[in-house]
């Protein structure tokens, strides 16, 4: 496919896939994790996951914001589910809401799932969501930098910490935490409830909360 849309003239081309395998960049693979659970296990496993894929250096990549296969969105708990994977999705590369949600329908009508808008899951959610949609925005020049550098050196937005800092040892076993691009680091909450979290900052540099403007020195973990 990509080698026949640029014989046909297309210059920029970007193949939406669930599968790929090394070396698939070259031909702009864009991922996404498939069609998986409406559940905080299944936002869990996403943290992990595409932070390591980040670096086998194929720099597209996306997840179902709520999961695929349900979730309603009139249940509180799948609200809040809907609000953190918002959370973890406005540090992705590619920013998407996708879903087949209850009330469920007659495909063979041709009928699909129930609403899945951003205005769906009530007016507390929306609200948070709203924000999070203007943050995205207020970042375009920054997640535009960020791929044109995977595009010319390869090093993905999305990456592991320990991609940044190599020689701190402790970062290699941080698996619930992340960088977009150099400058920062993302911990997501994937919990039911969940309020707060310990925070791993890496040596070598040192971090600013983004709420207090508090400059922490890194190296230690932070407790809630």
């Amino acid at each position: 496919m990509h080698d026949g849309l640029r014989d046909a003239g297309t210059d920029e081309i970007l193949t939406f896939c669930r599968s790929a395998w090394a070396g698939s960049q070259r031909y702009g693979a864009a991922l996404w994790s498939g069609d998986i659970a409406p559940t905080f296990e299944a936002l869990a496993a996403q943290i992990p996951g595409r932070a390591e894929h980040g670096a086998l250096r194929i720099p597209w990549w996306t997840t179902d914001i709520g999961g695929f296969h349900g979730g309603d969105p009139e249940d509180p708990d799948y609200r809040e589910l809907v609000i953190r994977w918002f959370q973890y999705a406005l540090w992705c590369p590619i920013f998407r809401l996708h879903g087949h949600r209850e009330p469920r329908t007659d495909l063979t009508a041709g009928l699909t799932g129930g609403p899945n808008e951003v205005w769906s899951f009530g007016d507390e959610a929306y609200r948070i969501i709203s924000e999070l949609l203007h943050m995205r925005e207020r970042l375009a020049a920054y997640i535009l930098t960020q791929m044109r550098v995977a595009a010319e050196t390869g090093v993905p937005p999305m990456r592991p910490i320990w991609f940044d800092y190599p020689y701190d040892e402790r970062a290699w076993s941080v698996e619930d935490e992340f960088l977009f691009g150099p400058d920062v680091l993302v911990a997501p909450i994937a919990e039911l409830g969940g309020r707060e979290r310990h925070v791993y900052l890496p040596a070598g540099a040192n971090w600013q909360d983004t709420a207090t403007r508090e400059v922490l020195s890194g190296g230690r973990r932070l407790r809630p």
